[in-house]
Parts: structure tokens; C-alpha cells; sequence
């Protein structure tokens, strides 16, 4: 179409979600289950490790931050879902959806550079037992975390500008349950070929990148694990590990099967089902993978 007879787009309709009203009903109360148990758990974590003293420690420091991640994660796109079937009004306005878009990539970028930092930092204290307290001081973890926040930020500043200066002249209908970016370039009647290039460099550079870091600390860690003098003392590090490595993976594999890919050929259905992972599985699996589990955690609650 010559850009002469584009019609601007204002907003759109979200069509990611099953027609039938019985399935909506049940989807609608898997999704509220869902959410209070996230933001339940989250929040108590956040709480706890600000006011019990036995969690003033940098990793608890570090989860904390996580958990704050993941409730802001799941915030942003659970609501709107559960609004859409609860009004039956499946529209949102161009600049909502741009703005979803924005902080939904920002929340997992970040998350990305918080988990490998979070590796890095298990790695120093069974690696490095005796340096730690000096590289993992106070400053240190606020630097780090207050880092991976400006790196998420300017990491998705780009593509999102890019995006939002796209032309879409209609259709509207995102195949999708809220505004992720392969099924908005999809709706788009300009050239994304600039784009999809960039959006493929950033998004293969900090999954990737945070991977190896993420792969090679938990490795060395794992190394240190199997060298440790009694059997108790690995089965405990290992169980820890091996719970840590479980969101590493759903994470990381979701995120890639999304992201870094060359074509669109991959089913509708396989991308909702791994944005679900990775958007709402794995924020509500966080608190019990990393901290309810953990003994101090349970003394602090009791307390």
C-alpha cells in the first residue's frame, strides 16, 4: 500500500484468548489464582527480608530485588487479561499497548542481567568464600542491581522508538493475549526489516550473554559442590543449585524460543504457551524456588 493511503491505527483488539465462555471462566480463575499466589509470595518475600534481620545478607538482598521484578512482571500483563474476559472488551488503546510492550521487555531484560549478577554472586560465595564479603559488599550489590535496571532500560529504549514510529494501517488484531512484539510487526505496513535486525541483535546479545555468565557460574559452583568434604554438605549446595538451574531454565529456554529466531514460522499456540512460562509460570514458581524452600527463610517467617 503507498504510505499515501495508510489509515493510522489508534488502538487494537487482543485476540489471544479462547471464544468459548467455559474455557474463559476457567482461564479467568486460573490467571486470579495465579496472580494472588504470585504477588502473595513476592510480597512475603520482599517483607521478610526487610525486616528480619536474618536476611540482611546480600543474596537475600539480591531476591528481594528478584521478587520485586517478578510482581511488577506479572502486574503488567495478568490485569489487563483478567479485565479483557471479565468486561469482554478486548481493545487497547496504540499508545497502552506500546507502553505494555516497553515495560513487559524492560521487566524481563532486567531480570536477565539480575539473574546472571545473582549467579555471579552464589558463584563468589561457594567459590570464593574467603573474598567474599570484600567483592560483595553493601555498595557493590546496589551498584549491580541499580546496573541491571539502566541496562534493561537502554537495552529496550531502541526498539521500542522504533516501534512506535511503525505505520499500521489496519488489521488490529494482535494474535496474542497482550502486546508482545513478533505479533505487533506482524500489523505493521511499513518496512520492520530495520527493526526485526536490531530487535534479533539486542535480544540474542542479552539472552545469550547473561546465559554463558549465568552457565559458567553455576558450572564452577557445581565443580566446587562435588569437591565438598561430606555428602550432607553436597546434597544441600546441589539441591540449592539444582532448584536455581530449574527457573534458569524455563526462563532462558522460553525467552529463546521467543526472541531469537530468523522467521515467523512457529505455531501461534507454541508462542502463548511459552510467553505463559515465562510471564506467569515462572513469577509464581520464583518465591518457592528460591526462598520459602530455604530454612532461614522458614525460621524468618516463624519469627
Amino acid at each position: 500500500m503507498s504510505p499515501d493511503n495508510w489509515t493510522h491505527v489508534t488502538g487494537f483488539v487482543l485476540l489471544g484468548f479462547p471464544r468459548s465462555h467455559i474455557l474463559q471462566s476457567l482461564l479467568f480463575l486460573a490467571l486470579m489464582v495465579a496472580y494472588v499466589v504470585t504477588a502473595t509470595g513476592n510480597l512475603l518475600i520482599i517483607g521478610l527480608s526487610w525486616r528480619s534481620r536474618r536476611l540482611h545478607t546480600q543474596m537475600y538482598f539480591f531476591l528481594r530485588n528478584l521478587s520485586f521484578l517478578e510482581l511488577l512482571l506479572v502486574s503488567v500483563v495478568v490485569p489487563k487479561m483478567l479485565a479483557v474476559i471479565l468486561t469482554g472488551d478486548h481493545s487497547i488503546s496504540f499508545s497502552s499497548c506500546i507502553i505494555q510492550s516497553y515495560l513487559y521487555f524492560l521487566l524481563g531484560t532486567t531480570d536477565f542481567f539480575l539473574l546472571a549478577v545473582m549467579s555471579l554472586d552464589r558463584y563468589l560465595a561457594i567459590c570464593r568464600p574467603l573474598h567474599y564479603e570484600t567483592l560483595m559488599n553493601g555498595r557493590v550489590c546496589s551498584q549491580l542491581v541499580l546496573t541491571s535496571w539502566l541496562a534493561g532500560f537502554l537495552w529496550v529504549l531502541c526498539p521500542t522508538i522504533l516501534m512506535a514510529n511503525l505505520p499500521f494501517c489496519g488489521p488490529n488484531g494482535i494474535d496474542h493475549f497482550f502486546c508482545d512484539s513478533w505479533p505487533l510487526l506482524r500489523l505493521s505496513c511499513g518496512d520492520t526489516r530495520l527493526l526485526e535486525s536490531v530487535a534479533f541483535v539486542l535480544s540474542t546479545s542479552v539472552l545469550l550473554g547473561s546465559l554463558a555468565l549465568t552457565s559458567v557460574s553455576y558450572a564452577c559452583i557445581l565443580a566446587t559442590v562435588f569437591r565438598a568434604p561430606t555428602a550432607t554438605e553436597q546434597k544441600k549446595a546441589f539441591s540449592t543449585c539444582a532448584s536455581h538451574l530449574t527457573v534458569v531454565i524455563i526462563i532462558y529456554g522460553s525467552s529463546i524460543f521467543l526472541y531469537i529466531r530468523i522467521s515467523e514460522a512457529q505455531s501461534p499456540l507454541l508462542n502463548k504457551g511459552a510467553s505463559v512460562l515465562s510471564c506467569i509460570i515462572t513469577p509464581l514458581l520464583n518465591p518457592f524456588i528460591f526462598s520459602l524452600r530455604n530454612d532461614k527463610v522458614k525460621e524468618a517467617l516463624r519469627d
